[in-house]
This record gives structure tokens, sequence and C-alpha cells, in this order.
């Protein structure tokens, strides 16, 4: 019974500090900590912190676009007189997310992936559905209500302020919100079908969303085998998306009994307002073509290990060789002390071999131990870091010749080599006679995966080909 007590109190502070609101989807009450007006306000000061974590895509024909398919669903939603706002962000990732009063966010990464304006249609009616439904003012509301009541529990029942106290609080919340991301995200699965029919759209381009995001998922395993990672996971507001073969199933279930006479598909249009969209690594963050990396605005470029995986993103740019034992990764240092060689030794230390040289005209130098081959290299005011490590000395030592191959690579860019920098585009092409992925991939700069990446956006993954006449997307 005194096991109890703390979690009876800890429940009844939270529900008395909770407020009841109609749900707009269900009509039934939810317990919610906010007005609309804070609802909106919420969201609007969170889309400050999007705009500066990401930037707005640059293309005001396409977000003008984007803008009216959103529009045209959220009409035919159940929070019809809401504000919506939709932006199309300037990012390769996978993804689309909403915050709480309309904000609604696709990036560039996902659309390269669609295939029709329904396509467009079911990805934002998913996100216009977290909100009519209120997800996130929900999981804020809970969020709130179990600190509260946790914090207010507290001052009555001291042992709550103790390591078992804490122990109950992780418990009470993971019970509180642990479920909503997979139950959400059903939720808008359902509601962004319903939208579709409404607005004369395919409700099926619900369930081809949900392969598009399955597909990527099967593809990200390859890559992560290949990069020596962790696969990834398409996620929206929520990080506990529900695996995608439930998704799946329940999606099938919802859009089946949804009829649509004559409905829009819009796959020309689509094609024609993405052709032209930026694909893969923006520019601003460097762009690899092979093993080649160049970046603009820091003015270099390098030569990484041929067949090695080149990774870059705005954090972190590492290539890892095919067995997955034996990395590269570049960093920079914007205000180095000493020479090459003392910034060297203070990194690797006092036992490392140092070899003074000048790459190009940059003095550098190349710092060896048993555990790592560094390369340090000024260019403007800066240190530019080439760090080999491997799994094993024996590893390493394979493949020191390798490591300092590229930092010997290092290279500063001409005035007209930066110019000429510039992102992968989309492109449409119409398929010839004899036209395969793997014949097509033969010249695209997308690297040894090129055949799986052509497949992906053309929605014939993993084994399609393109059929004499289709109108299919290809990388320049």
């Amino acid at each position: 019974m005194n096991k109890i007590l703390p979690i009876l109190l800890i429940t009844c502070f939270a529900m008395t500090f909770t407020g009841c609101a109609r749900n707009p989807v269900s009509g039934k009450q939810d317990f919610v900590m906010m007005s609309e007006s804070q609802e909106i306000s919420l969201g609007r000061n969170a889309d400050v912190d999007v705009r500066k974590q990401y930037k707005v895509y640059d293309n005001p024909s396409l977000q003008s676009y984007v803008n009216r398919v959103g529009q045209a669903v959220a009409k035919n939603s159940h929070r019809p007189n809401l504000n919506y706002r939709f932006t199309v962000l300037d990012s390769p990732e996978i993804n689309a997310f909403a915050l709480p009063g309309g904000y609604i966010y696709i990036t560039r990464g996902i659309m390269a992936y669609l295939n029709s304006e329904a396509e467009l249609a079911a990805v934002l009616g998913h996100e216009v559905g977290h909100v009519t439904a209120r997800h996130g003012v929900r999981q804020q509301s809970a969020s709130q209500a179990t600190g509260l009541g946790i914090s207010l529990a507290s001052i009555f029942v001291p042992g709550l302020s103790t390591q078992a106290g804490s122990d109950i609080a992780n418990l009470l919340s993971g019970a509180l919100l642990s479920g909503y991301g997979r139950d959400h995200e059903l939720e808008a699965d359902r509601l962004g079908a319903q939208y579709l029919a409404r607005t004369s759209y395919d409700p099926q381009a619900m369930i081809r969303v949900v392969s598009v995001l399955k597909n990527q998922e099967l593809f990200d395993a390859e890559l992560a085998k290949q990069e020596g990672r962790e696969p990834r996971r398409y996620h929206g507001t929520f990080a506990t998306h529900p695996d995608n073969d439930t998704r799946f199933r329940q999606v099938v279930g919802e859009a089946s009994h949804l009829k649509v006479d004559n409905p829009l598909e819009g796959k020309p249009e689509y094609q024609r307002q993405t052709a032209g969209l930026a694909f893969n690594d923006s520019v601003d963050e460097g762009v690899v073509r092979g093993s080649k990396f160049t970046h603009r605005d820091l003015g270099i470029a390098l030569d990484f290990p041929p067949q090695w995986s080149v990774k870059n993103s705005p954090t972190q740019l590492i290539a890892i060789n095919p067995t997955n034992d034996a990395a590269l990764e570049l960093k920079v240092d914007g205000k180095p002390s000493g020479t090459p060689p003392e910034y060297a030794r203070r990194l690797s230390g006092s036992s490392a071999t140092i070899e003074s040289l000048t790459i190009e005209k940059s003095s550098a130098a190349i710092a060896s131990t048993s555990k790592l081959e560094l390369g340090v290299i000024y260019l403007d005011g800066k240190a530019f870091l080439l760090q080999g490590t491997a799994k094993t000395e024996p590893v390493l030592s394979a493949h020191r010749a390798l490591m300092k191959a590229s930092m010997r690579s290092f290279h500063a860019l001409t005035p007209e080599e930066r110019k000429a920098i510039k992102p992968l585009t989309i492109k449409l092409t119409s398929a010839k006679t004899g036209d395969t992925y793997a014949k097509l991939a033969l010249n695209s700069p997308l690297g040894k995966n090129a055949e799986k990446y052509l497949r992906l956006i053309n929605a014939q993954y993993p084994q399609g080909e393109p059929a004499l006449g289709q109108t299919i997307k290809i990388i320049e």
C-alpha cells in the first residue's frame, strides 16, 4: 500500500492541474494544458528554431507549389481555419514533420523519392493529421503533467526526491509517453488518407508513400553495413514511428475503403515542379563525387582512397574502407596555434614520428603512431586535420599508404574551380530501347550505389526496370 501511495498522489496532482478540451478529430475530451492560441504561439516560437537549424530551400516556385497542395489538403481537414504554413527545407534528410499550430515542413530529400502530386499530398496530409489531432499539444501536455505531478508530490512524499522516486518518475513518464509515437503516427496515416479522399487525391497514395519509407529503410540498412554504422529510420514529429510493416498493413486497411471517382494523381506536374531539384549533398556543406570531396566555401579539395565509402554531413566528413575496419576523418580548427609539426605533436603525443612537408604551397605535417595516422595542413589561417584510424594496428599499417596519399592530395581550389562546383540535380529523360538502371548508373555521379539510388527515386526498388518511353528521373 505504501508503494502505491506515491503513484496515486502523482496522478492526482497531474490531473488537478490539467485542463480539458474537445479533440477536433475524435470529439472526445483530451487532457491538455494549453489553449489553441498558446498552441499557435508554441509552434511559432519553435519555427524560429527550425529555421536556425535548417535552411529554407531557395526555390520560390517549388515553395509555392508545395504550399498550394498543402493548403488544399488542410482545407479539407478537421481544423480548416488554422493558418497553416508549409515549408520546403534545404536538407537531404528523408523527412517531414509538423509543429503545433499548423507549421509543417518537408525536406527536398524526401521530395526526390516521391513521384506524384498525390504522394506529396499524402506526406503533407499525414503531417496535417498530427496538427488536427493535436498530437504535439497532447504530447507536451502529458510531459508537463508528469513533471508537475512529480514536483508537487515530492513536497508531500519525501521519498520521491530519492533515486527510487526518480525511477518512479521515469516509469510513469514512459508509461504516459512511450506509446504516443506509434498510436499517433497510425492515426496521422488514417487522417491523411481521409484528407486525400476529401481533396480528390487517390487515397492509395498514402500506401505508396509508406512503401517509399519502407524501401528507404531497406536501402539504408545496406548503406549502414557499408559505412559501419547503425541503420537510420525515417522520423516525423516523433522519433518512435511504428515499424513500417505495421504501418503498411494498417494504412492498406484504411485506404482500401476510401473511394474517389477520377482521383487526381498529378504525376507530370510533380515531375515538372521537381525537375532540377538538388539531390543529396548541399553545396554549402561540400560535395562528394565518387571518392573526391570539394568544399566551395572552405576552398579545398581532396581525394579519399578509391572504393572507400565517403559520408558527408553537416557535422562530419568521414571515409570508411570496404571492410569497415579503417576510417579517415576530416576536421577543421579555425584558430590553430604553433607550426603544423607542433600542432601534430600536441595531438599525437611525444612518441609520434613527425614528418614536416609542403602540400602544394601549404605548410603541413604528418604524424604516425601505433594507433593513428594524422595529417595537419595549414591554409588560410585554418588547420585541416585528416585523422586515420583502424580497429587494429595491423589494419592501420595496411592502410597507412592510402591515408597518406589522401593527405597529400589536399588541394586549394582556384576561383574557377569554386565556380564550377554545382549540386547534383534531378533531370527527366525518356527511357530508350535497352535502357536499364545498371546501364544508366554507369555514367552517374552517384558512385557505387547509383543503380539502387536510381531505382529508389523512380519507385522501382529493388529490382524494377524502366519501360520503353517511360519518363524517368536521373541524377546529373
